[in-house]
């Protein structure tokens, strides 16, 4: 039997897993245990003059389904607004300014042609290059072979592409260096294109042909969010039936007929089984005189380290038409910022009327030295940013600055076969499950997804024993 089960970690993914445990089963006792003074991780709203600030996440994506019915199953769906429809579209910076990302551009091909022949972000030799993918063979692989960002856009689509579009679209989203990114553990489906189709182009093409003859039925667009904010999601989560402690840290964890947990706050708290939703690094120091085998494997998945930072300007103040979601900045650019999201021109009620919100994020494994800075120094520097790529005459209103430590797991080449000796390991010990952003995706939905399989995963335990 399994009646007490401790999470450590009270994040999403451990919040996610106290609550599928107490869906599953009432009988049983959850413990939480959070280090920080609060519940919910890198998700956090807050109010200000009117302004609604992300200083984590601002949406999440709802092709991938276990956020979505988390958030229907806790009664919020008709909190739940979709991006503005008028300016779906995005910005990457050339030489000083802002460039359209082309019409049915796609991370990092086309599938439309005329918007990328006539588009200014690449040169007319990089143009040339990129066409090149319709007639290159494909790469004869087993379907498991593993390649980085980096080798995969140079070897398909040149140099241009990968330091114009790929680098700052796809490396942005996972502030990752492409050198080292696995796009077998992130963007399978651009191997699977070269597989199936040959050209990555032809794949864009027909899959945009498809999608025009397409599909029937309502659905969310790509991204959602909740009218009052992320904290929505967390806030219900906080209220679940089971015992939640902050500013209790987890320092050393036993497995001797049973799991015994000892915290800063001089406690040992007995358990018949162990979550841990906690970074890897963090799992691997836990884990370290139980299994120096997983120990060694989780401290092999690196870190990054990201900020972001909330702008609140007048409207007046900035020359640009704001006409899209935001922008990304290629690193040979030479800027202090990763990317901006317009966050008012994305979702409605982020600002009040004739003001305008952005949020821009710095750092990440190419700019450790920007992280590395001081609060004020930093946001000073992306602010001068920002001036000048959006023609802004004004100081702001505010500047809030929340910076992440250590917050993005480094999914490099190889991951998928670390992750999986990881999973091994782990189930060579008793009722212990692993969950958070560090093994099978950063985002929200999949952190949920961890959440909920490691909860599933040891109440299943239970019921074998």
């Amino acid at each position: 039997m399994i009646d007490r089960i401790v999470i450590i970690g009270g994040g999403i993914s451990g919040l996610a897993a106290a609550h599928r445990v107490t869906e599953l089963n009432r009988s049983a006792h959850v413990t939480i245990l959070e280090a920080s003074d609060r519940l919910g991780g890198t998700i956090q709203t807050e109010h200000r003059d009117g302004f609604l600030l992300e200083r984590g996440p601002d949406s999440f994506i709802s092709e991938k389904p276990h956020a979505l019915a988390l958030t229907k199953r806790l009664g919020l769906e008709s909190q739940l607004i979709q991006t503005n429809e008028e300016f779906r579209r995005s910005f990457i910076v050339r030489h000083g300014r802002l460039r359209a990302v082309p019409e049915g551009f796609q991370l990092m091909a086309p599938s439309r042609m005329l918007p990328f022949i006539t588009s200014d972000i690449f040169s007319f030799g990089g143009k040339a290059r990129m066409a090149a993918d319709l007639i290159l063979p494909r790469r004869n692989t087993n379907g498991t072979t593993d390649e980085s960002l980096a080798s995969f856009v140079r070897r398909r689509l040149g140099q241009e592409a990968l330091a114009r579009m790929a680098q700052p679209m796809v490396g942005g989203i996972y502030t990752a260096d492409p050198e080292t990114l696995s796009l077998r553990a992130t963007l399978p489906r651009f191997l699977d294109m070269e597989q199936k189709h040959r050209s990555l182009i032809l794949a864009m093409m027909r899959q945009g042909r498809a999608q025009k003859s397409g599909t029937s039925g309502a659905r969310y667009s790509l991204f959602v969010s909740f009218n009052q904010g992320m904290q929505a999601l967390v806030d219900p989560l906080t209220r679940i039936r089971a015992d939640l402690r902050v500013k209790t840290r987890a320092q050393r964890v036993t497995c001797d007929r049973g799991w015994r947990i000892y915290t800063d706050q001089n406690e040992e708290i007995k358990a018949d089984a162990v979550c841990l939703a906690v970074p890897a690094y963090v799992a691997a120091s836990l884990l370290s005189d139980i299994d120096a085998r997983i120990a060694e494997k989780l401290r092999a998945i690196k870190y990054a380290s990201t900020a972001t930072i909330n702008f609140g300007y007048k409207r007046a103040a900035i020359k640009h038409p704001l006409n899209g979601f935001g922008f990304v900045v290629p690193l040979i650019e030479k800027r202090s910022l990763i990317a901006c999201t317009f966050s008012s021109v994305k979702f409605s009620g982020r600002a009040p009327q004739d003001h305008v919100l952005l949020r821009a994020f710095a750092g990440g494994a190419l700019q450790p030295e920007i992280f590395a800075l001081d609060q004020t120094e930093m946001a000073g520097r992306v602010e001068a940013d920002l001036r000048e790529l959006l023609g802004i005459s004004e100081d702001p209103r505010f500047i809030e600055v929340a910076k992440w430590e250590r917050s993005m797991p480094q999914y490099e080449v190889g991951h998928l076969d670390r992750v999986s000796e990881i999973v091994r390991l782990a189930s060579e010990l008793p009722r212990l499950s692993l969950a958070g952003n560090a093994y099978h995706g950063a985002g929200i939905p999949d952190c949920i997804r961890s959440g909920e399989a490691a909860a599933e995963s040891l109440l299943n335990h239970r019921a074998s024993d």
